[in-house]
């Protein structure tokens, strides 16, 4: 029988269900026996890792090292759309195969999205304060704006970007996107307007990222970017942080430049109860919460040990980050196959 492995962080129990009647399911200590945990993952033919950076000990990262610990290893699936987590490079060259779960929160990212826009134009965490703190204000003094009407630019136009697409113009607002790997015809077939970044700055109401970290986008959003926004604009971010540059946010909405921000994802999660950006009025905050529902946590789990098991079956998954390394796995699969009589 397959080994899979998965350590104690909070996984929705359709996982463990759907694992357990394939496979040997064995749930390891993400802190404390890290000899026991090794030695279990060591001997594990798929791993389900968390895809949150800094709730993982980072010796349970899918790295270099990690692997060559783990000869057995044929599969990663990450429990989130995001891997940060997993060295995919490394992966790709020990012929291990990476799936991550990308759409499967989409629908509660896309949500969040405008819970962080509402509350900022809207102003809702400062009128909650107020009440709970101080009297004798007026209403005008909280008074928002609509967002029918305004233009939003997304920046990654993927599962998530897609699905905010269809929120957005049911609120009565255009959209424009710049996404690199699509061509101009597939963003159109989306519902919004292809634009060039430099386009997207300088003509939207609100810029909002829905891009994955990588080489390509780490500091994509710094100085410059937020100058060439539109003054009075808003900057939303549900993707992941390093994206955009905290600092240089905190710079722009201290200037007046920006008018808002509504920010998911941090460079360090949780950020210090300090951070700058926290002390502002115009700053709606929350804990990378943006996919962590209970029905996107159960999609993702189930979407999770759905990939595992065909791949272990010797089906190609839905969701292979890495196609490069397929042959690869299915050569080390076959081999395990022989070796084992199956």
């Amino acid at each position: 029988m397959y080994r899979v492995s998965r350590l104690d962080l909070w996984v929705h129990p359709v996982f463990d269900e759907l694992i357990a009647r394939a496979a040997d399911l064995s749930v390891l200590p993400a802190r404390g026996d890290d000899a026991a945990t090794l030695a279990r993952l060591g001997a594990s033919h798929a791993y389900l890792v968390s895809a949150a950076r800094d709730e993982l000990p980072a010796a349970w990262h899918v790295s270099r090292e990690l692997l060559r610990a783990c000869p057995d290893l044929l599969c990663v699936a990450s429990s989130g759309a995001g891997y940060d987590t997993v060295d995919v490079a490394a992966c790709t060259d020990a012929g291990v195969a990476v799936v991550n779960q990308a759409g499967m929160n989409a629908d509660s990212v896309a949500e969040h999205t405008f819970a962080l826009l509402l509350a900022v134009q809207r102003r809702i965490v400062v009128s909650h304060r107020k009440l709970s703190t101080c009297s004798g204000f007026s209403r005008e003094s909280l008074m928002g704006h609509e967002i029918r009407g305004t233009r939003i630019g997304l920046v990654g136009l993927g599962h998530i970007g897609r699905r905010v697409v269809g929120i957005a113009k049911g609120f009565g607002m255009t959209v424009c996107a710049h996404d690199p790997y699509l061509d101009a015809e597939t963003i159109r077939a989306c519902g919004a307007e292809p634009v060039s970044l430099a386009t997207l700055l300088a003509t939207s109401d609100v810029v909002s990222l829905h891009c994955p970290l990588n080489d390509e986008t780490r500091g994509l959003f710094g100085a410059r970017q937020y100058a060439a926004m539109k003054r009075g604009a808003v900057f939303l971010t549900t993707a992941r942080g390093g994206i955009h540059d905290e600092d240089a946010l905190d710079d722009a909405l201290a200037s007046g430049h920006l008018a808002g921000a509504g920010l998911d994802v941090w460079r360090v999660e949780p950020p210090p109860k300090d951070a700058p950006l926290l002390q502002r009025d115009n700053v709606v905050a929350s804990f990378h919460t943006g996919g962590v529902t209970h029905e996107a946590r159960r999609n993702v789990a189930r979407g999770g040990a759905e990939q595992i098991l065909m791949m272990l079956r010797g089906e190609r998954p839905p969701r292979l980050v890495n196609p490069e390394a397929w042959p690869a796995f299915m050569k080390r699969l076959d081999g395990l196959k022989r070796l084992d009589g199956r």
